[in-house]
């Protein structure tokens, strides 16, 4: 029986990746621009209810909620190729339509203050699901709108829906690059404490590495924001039907799913603690087990000391309506303890800023911030420094240790990441 997914699009960016990922889902089911089933595709016999529900009239309708501050986004889905794909009741644009200025606290404050019209959509999409499997969302750590209203909505359903599994494909701002966003730091690092503690699975997306992957290995001198979305989108078959089993069970543990950063000398020297491999296409299970056997009895992959080694692997159908080049695809997705030197980069650059007390102001003016509170800020801050201290502690043989000298290193979050929070899956 299907589990159904619900996606929330939060903010431009979020929105954004978000097209692509449908884009991608239409065509591998067979489904037009305008959700009308392909004449090609009648027979198929894969499983539309888990990402779509088909109207009374026939046409199949993302179970997707697009929501923003700014009409900007949304409003070019609606004027596109695709604007008669969504449900346009499960569109959300604040009536100021002013944005939230790059500003996770203006992101925050908004998002509770339309709490009832984002939770009214939520719920009413939860309520036509038959057995609703969790929660997608879509959105960027760096601006205003996906970091802010994005973990507001991360806190109110861990409360509401706490039972429900909830993953994240959270952008990372490029490291190497000067933003336009002088805050980013600040936005980054209150977003990462509401990753860390409402979260099951987070799926990081690190610009820094996908502007790498797309001039080292597809030849793109200055890659667009399009092209990178468009790479982002491959990732969508970890969405697959096919692999919610897998990784229902990789996720019982409650931990973080996150990625690897670019190819440096910390990252080289990091462990795997699990790895998950998703393979597409025509492809010999016993060819997979004997290689799977040769990685194992080689050590071809430096794993943690403190457990087995950890790999399994999801196959999955190649799509029948599209034309690949290659007779087989595939995605890995791992527990990387080097994924600390990403985070490690959001506190130094946090630390830049707060150190010269810059652009406070534009905080101080929200509710969470009042009073020249900023002990959000200092809790956020400890939170992820203990991430990334359990992220090295993973690293060495007596892991299983850390922490019980110093309970204070052991995080316990408010349902969904309880106990340890180190990564269960990276991509």
């Amino acid at each position: 029986m299907p589990r159904e997914i619900i996606t929330l699009q939060v903010g431009q960016c979020g929105n954004q990746i978000g097209m692509e990922f449908w884009k991608q889902l239409c065509l591998e089911h067979g489904i037009s621009k305008d959700g009308i089933l392909e004449d090609f595709a009648t027979q198929g016999g894969d499983r539309k209810d888990v990402f779509f529900y088909q109207a009374d009239d026939q046409h199949y309708i993302p179970r997707a909620l697009l929501m923003d501050l700014e009409p900007r986004v949304i409003n070019g889905i609606q004027t596109g190729d695709y604007r008669n794909l969504f449900n346009h009741e499960n569109l959300f644009m604040s009536k100021e339509g002013g944005g939230a200025g790059n500003n996770w606290a203006s992101g925050y404050h908004q998002g509770k203050s339309v709490e009832e019209d984002l939770m009214d959509m939520i719920d009413r999409e939860a309520d036509g699901s038959d057995s609703l499997e969790g929660f997608v969302l879509c959105h960027s750590i760096a601006g205003g709108t996906g970091s802010g209203m994005g973990s507001y909505l991360l806190e109110t359903l861990n409360d509401r829906y706490s039972k429900k599994l909830v993953q994240t494909y959270s952008v990372f701002p490029n490291q190497n690059e000067i933003s336009d966003v002088v805050v980013q730091p600040y936005n980054s690092l209150l977003t990462l404490k509401r990753l860390t503690l409402n979260a099951d699975c987070v799926v990081v997306l690190d610009n820094t590495a996908l502007n790498r992957i797309a001039v080292e290995r597809l030849h793109i001198p200055n890659p667009s924001v399009s092209q990178t979305n468009s790479l982002v989108s491959t990732a969508n078959m970890i969405r697959k039907t096919t692999v919610l089993d897998v990784m229902r069970r990789l996720l019982q543990t409650k931990n973080i799913m996150v990625s690897p950063n670019a190819r440096t000398k910390e990252a080289s020297q990091a462990k795997y603690i699990s790895i998950l491999n998703i393979i597409q296409g025509e492809v010999d299970p016993t060819q997979v087990h004997d290689s799977l056997q040769r990685i194992r009895e080689r050590k071809l992959v430096n794993f943690i000391e403190w457990g087995p080694a950890s790999i399994q692997v999801a196959l999955s159908r190649k799509s029948p309506y599209v034309q690949t080049a290659h007779r087989v695809s595939g995605l890995m997705l791992a527990s990387y303890t080097g994924i600390r030197h990403l985070f490690s980069k959001c506190l130094s650059q946090y630390s830049l800023l707060r150190k010269r007390q810059a652009f406070l102001d534009k905080y101080r003016s929200f509710p969470l911030f009042d009073d020249n509170d900023l002990s959000e800020f200092d809790e956020s801050r400890e939170i992820i420094e203990s991430l990334v201290d359990e992220y090295k502690a993973c690293e060495s043989p007596d892991y299983i240790k850390w922490g019980m000298e110093d309970p204070d290193h052991i995080l316990t979050g408010e349902g969904n990441a309880t106990g340890s929070v180190a990564p269960n899956l990276a991509i």
